[in-house]
């Protein structure tokens, strides 16, 4: 059993025990979350998309915050002397899926 669902603008295929870095939620470490938006359920054969996953949750415990690497932007425009140096480490947030209810 899997479901597809949606968080921080992205689109995620989970299933029961998977470890998932999405984007950062306003949410504890240690503490459960449910995704309520799910797209789609595959349940014993079935695949359920749309109207009917209105009911569907995906609960999750979220095991720890973070940063990913360090990115380089680097700006540049031949012979005119512009350069600009910018990093960024985007957050994120573990989580383990714990339980899909359809």
């Amino acid at each position: 059993m899997y479901a597809v669902i949606e968080t921080g603008g992205k689109q995620y295929r989970v299933q029961e025990g998977d470890v998932v870095f999405i984007e950062k939620l306003s949410v504890s470490e240690g503490e459960d979350f449910t995704f309520d938006k799910v797209l789609a359920v595959s349940k014993d054969g079935e695949f359920l998309t749309g109207d009917s996953v209105n009911g569907a949750s995906v609960s999750a415990k979220v095991l720890g915050q973070g940063k990913q690497k360090k990115i380089i932007v680097f700006k540049y425009k031949p012979k005119k002397g512009y350069r600009r140096k910018q990093g960024h480490r985007q957050p994120y947030t573990k989580v383990q899926i714990e339980k899909i209810n359809a």
